[in-house]
């Protein structure tokens, strides 16, 4: 697979108003969104529903595609998870996946693509640590949106995370490509989703 012709971009619509959030997009000449989201609804945030959120971006000559199937970080597979927690390697490589992921370069062709998340920092949503890596490693140019607007290359948020993870930027036995996969592991660690354990019969239940 090529390298997409346009970069893509990634946002997390936070606690922004929708307004401030097709703003961000204007910005930056985003012409389509493509929510990863595995649970596409906002609690607190109704107008980031999906539902509702398609039909404002259009209303705006914004594409809406959902891809949380595809590229979710909340799979019901559970050969994604170990313990209970999910893996990223395990959902990077599987065919859906693989799938969303040329969806997005072929996108990429057409569209200036922005993937949609719901998290503030890049380095604390799967956005970053398991879809951009996976485009990055296929050549495609990725850049996050940060939520004052401003843009951060890929490359310098996998930078931060050495400092986030407590790694060096330089290290005379290790390269830097096995440094960024520790930071990863790392992070994937306190960001990754674990399924909630049942209950057990009379365990904290009310007589």
């Amino acid at each position: 697979m090529t390298a997409s012709r346009y970069p893509v971009f990634t946002v997390g619509h936070s606690a922004h108003s929708l307004e401030t959030f097709v703003a961000l997009l204007r910005r930056h000449r985003v012409t389509a969104v493509a929510d990863v989201r595995s649970a596409p609804y906002s609690r607190f945030h109704p107008h980031f529903t999906r539902g509702s959120l398609e039909r404002s971006l259009l209303g705006q000559g914004i594409q809406y595609v959902f891809l949380g199937r595809e590229l979710g970080a909340r799979p019901d597979d559970p050969s994604c998870y170990d313990g209970g927690r999910v893996v990223f390697e395990r959902l990077a490589n599987r065919q859906t996946f693989l799938s969303g992921i040329e969806r997005v370069v072929r996108g990429a062709d057409e569209h200036c693509v922005a993937l949609m998340c719901a998290e503030k920092d890049p380095l604390v949503c799967h956005r970053t640590l398991l879809v951009a890596r996976a485009l990055a490693d296929r050549g495609v140019v990725v850049k996050h949106i940060l939520a004052d607007g401003s843009l951060e290359s890929h490359e310098s948020t996998m930078e931060r995370l050495l400092d986030v993870t407590g790694l060096p930027h330089e290290d005379l036995f290790r390269s830097k490509g096995e440094r960024l996969a520790e930071a990863i592991s790392r992070q994937e660690k306190r960001i990754g989703h674990v399924l909630q354990r049942p209950a057990v019969e009379g365990v904290g239940q009310k007589p």
